[in-house]
């Protein structure tokens, strides 16, 4: 793709998404097909934008996720800093054609992990992380059959990236704790709706955690200190509708809590 054609793609799906509108796919003359394109895109979007990156997401951490939408491993996508809030949080469902919230481990970079060209060990992201927090993601997409698109295109409508809830950071010892095995529970107007650990994310949290640092190396963009990570969800992504409360609880790591807009 030229620098023209990226721009264009930027600028399809950035106006999608202000008009609260879908599409079946990108025109097929600014239609990425490798990752990369894929991510250039994004960062068009963001540059598009505006605003400042908050931080990243990991789409499709899960086998499951995987086959429901179509590509055999996670995408990376770009938390814009108007989308994220702290929570307790409130968010529009209007529009969202996912409806779904999920509860997932999200990191605080404490330094820079830059791109180069060895790849980096989990311990050595581990100690580049200032706090762990409990987190809510809200996905959404700009495609009307956004399972049928691909990964080049979902990686370039920002992995579906939509609304994130920022829990506060943990005080809890979360380096000694096995995160893989941590239990987590979604809750939707106080009823409790799904179980799960963070198995469920890439096998372990921290695991795609090193994944997204490597992935961003590799494509010349690296994390920055400050920017937050949110891993992927732990459990089964909850259905919701206006007018829920929903919270996402992580035991002694702590919660998060989203009501949406009646």
């Amino acid at each position: 793709m030229t620098p023209r054609s990226i721009d264009e793609a930027a600028e399809v799906l950035w106006n999608t998404w202000q008009q609260g509108a879908t599409l079946d796919a990108l025109p097929e003359k600014v239609r990425p097909t490798s990752r990369e394109e894929g991510f250039a895109i994004q960062l068009a979007i963001a540059q598009r934008s505006g605003d400042k990156r908050f931080g990243w997401k990991i789409a499709a951490t899960s086998s499951a996720g995987q086959a429901h939408i179509g590509v055999d491993g996670p995408l990376p996508g770009t938390l814009l800093g108007k989308r994220a809030r702290p929570c307790p949080a409130r968010f529009p469902l209007a529009g969202n054609i996912m409806g779904v919230f999920e509860a997932e481990f999200a990191f605080r970079m404490g330094r820079d992990l830059p791109p180069r060209v060895a790849p980096y060990g989990t311990d050595e992201v581990l100690a580049a992380v200032a706090t762990l927090h409990p987190a809510i993601e809200v996905p959404d997409s700009r495609y009307r059959d956004f399972v049928r698109v691909g990964a080049p295109q979902l990686i370039a409508d920002n992995a579906c990236a939509s609304w994130f809830a920022l829990g506060p950071a943990t005080d809890a010892p979360w380096r000694d704790i096995d995160l893989a095995r941590h239990p987590v529970t979604a809750f939707v107007n106080g009823k409790l709706t799904q179980t799960g650990s963070g198995s469920n994310v890439l096998g372990d949290p921290r695991v795609a955690l090193a994944w997204i640092a490597n992935e961003l190396s590799r494509l010349g963009t690296g994390l920055r200190v400050g920017e937050v990570v949110t891993t992927g969800t732990c459990v089964v992504p909850v259905a919701v509708k206006a007018g829920d409360t929903v919270v996402a609880d992580f035991g002694p790591i702590g919660r998060a809590e989203v009501a949406f807009d009646a």
